[in-house]
């Protein structure tokens, strides 16, 4: 896999996507559903996508890749409170593979530690999928995913690590293909 790196980024793999176990990270902007799409394909075991009842835009499992759908288990829930009690239960379940969370409003500090813990006690990753401004100090990673401006098509999307508590920040574009959940680094112009 070649790797197109605006930036320099010092992870401890060679794969700038890697999401470190037992810790949650966050995703914003219009591509973070295909960056947490793209996740799910990478971590084995249950998926749990916690998101609110009234959250209009949610994954359908018939639609999804091939291996994930089978592994989604969606949940709903009618309060932040709720969300955040039923995300931090999933993250502490050891067989779960990844957590998605979708909260509807910006974490406290104290929220997001609360999610950390969990995430280190039962060894999970979780993902939060955020909205502009609502990110947490307590996220090991911050990823900003959109559509890459001027694009042909809507495959190619810029993800870009804003926050990373173990390393340095870095920007990639990507070509997503959501009927795989392949992700292919793009090339400069002229090369």
């Amino acid at each position: 896999m070649k790797i197109l790196r605006d930036r320099p980024i010092s992870t401890a793999t060679t794969d700038p996507f890697s999401l470190a176990p037992a810790r949650v990270h966050e995703a914003g902007g219009a591509g973070r559903n295909s960056f947490a799409l793209f996740q799910a394909s990478r971590h084995p075991g249950p998926l749990f996508w916690i998101l609110p009842q009234h959250e209009p835009l949610r994954p359908m499992a018939r639609g999804l890749p091939a291996g994930i759908g089978e592994r989604l288990h969606l949940i709903e829930t009618r309060s932040e409170p709720d969300l955040l009690w039923a995300i931090e239960e999933a993250l502490r379940a050891r067989p779960s593979g990844l957590v998605i969370g979708e909260p509807a409003k910006p974490l406290s500090l104290t929220a997001g530690r609360r999610l950390q813990l969990a995430a280190e006690a039962g060894q999970t990753t979780g993902l939060l999928l955020i909205r502009e401004g609502q990110g947490s100090n307590a996220a090991e990673t911050r990823w900003k995913c959109d559509p890459a401006a001027g694009a042909a098509d809507s495959t190619h999307h810029q993800w870009s690590l804003n926050k990373n508590k173990s390393g340095t920040p870095g920007l990639w574009t990507v070509q997503w293909d959501g009927a795989t959940t392949a992700c292919h680094m793009v090339s400069e112009a002229g090369q």
